[in-house]
């Protein structure tokens, strides 16, 4: 199986996140799943490509050029998609996955679980995005989410494109 991972690529982070991309990691790679993921060589992102390669599994990094050009291409990844940006980052590793998670991120992360979240919702696939909650890290986002469902805001029920798991609780 194809498991997108969408996480942080900031180094002064937490460790707890660390730990839970080094336990993410290693759960890819002992079930003999592929990460395909942003590959590079900072965060969570160098982390979690070293935690599945180190466990036998196998890496496929989407790369935007951006990132090829300043060297920051991790040296775990297996297979490398080269893209032109982020946008085309996104679409490559929805095409290439069948389950996505999200631990800890900013910016980027946040877009790409409403990417898959919304192609979800209005037919585009039928993926879940699981939100990996280290320390209640994605308590506000799930609030969030809550009040918009309250509101009507969402289409059908949450629980169709967005769960909730601890790193405890990866049993497939």
């Amino acid at each position: 199986m194809n498991i997108a991972v969408f996480c942080s690529a900031n180094n002064n982070i937490d460790s707890n996140y660390f730990r839970a991309a080094e336990e993410l990691g290693r759960w890819i790679g002992e079930n003999g799943h592929t990460l395909v993921y942003g590959g590079a060589n900072s965060g969570l992102m160098e982390c979690i490509g070293k935690a599945v390669h180190e466990a036998g599994g196998r890496t496929i990094g989407v790369i935007p050029r951006i990132l090829e050009e300043g060297r920051r291409v991790s040296d775990y990844v297996d297979v490398e998609i080269p893209c032109e940006d982020l946008t085309d980052r996104k679409a490559l590793i929805m095409e290439r996955s069948d389950e996505f998670y999200a631990l800890p991120g900013g910016i980027g992360t946040i877009d790409e679980i409403f990417t898959v979240a919304a192609s979800a919702s209005i037919g585009y696939h039928h993926k879940k995005v699981t939100l990996i909650n280290v320390e209640g890290f994605w308590n506000n986002l799930i609030a969030l989410l809550d009040d918009l469902l309250k509101k009507d805001m969402l289409r059908g029920s949450l629980s169709d494109y967005i769960e909730v798991k601890t790193i405890g609780n990866l049993k497939k």
